[in-house]
């Protein structure tokens, strides 16, 4: 569906296909069987992909936990980003371009790194959990 750009930076998906069809149109009843088995396909990838993404966010936030906990502070990785974009690279067998591939996985990389630098944050202010002896803990 084309993209139209709203005000803060977001899009709104389908705008332009609803604006010519009416603000409350749906896909034509009558579509093609086949165009709707293919809609129901790309629909279950998405919620698979979802879940993926969720789930690689959740590891990058375990990632942080354990460079935190190793006494880095650093959330930012260079090298370790570098390699990850040259696996994305070299698995790509397409259709998806790889500059179009490689866009999608920056920006993966930078909304799991805001995740990991806003856990580290909450982290920094929290207070150490002490024992009975009034030691702190970590």
């Amino acid at each position: 569906m084309p993209e139209t750009p709203r005000r803060g930076g977001g899009s709104e998906v389908g705008a332009g296909s609803r604006a010519r069809r009416g603000p409350h149109a749906s896909p034509a009843p009558h579509a093609d069987p086949e165009l709707r088995r293919l809609r129901r396909r790309i629909d279950a990838l998405d919620r698979r992909i979802v879940a993926l993404l969720n789930e690689r966010a959740r590891v990058g936030l375990a990632v942080g936990e354990a460079k935190s906990n190793g006494g880095g502070r650093q959330v930012r990785d260079p090298d370790r980003e570098r390699e990850v974009l040259l696996r994305v690279a070299i698995a790509n067998e397409g259709p998806l371009a790889q500059a179009d591939l490689l866009a999608i996985y920056r920006r993966l990389i930078a909304a799991t790194r805001a995740l990991e630098a806003h856990a580290l944050r909450a982290r920094a202010r929290s207070p150490k959990p002490s024992r009975p002896d009034g030691d702190q803990i970590g």
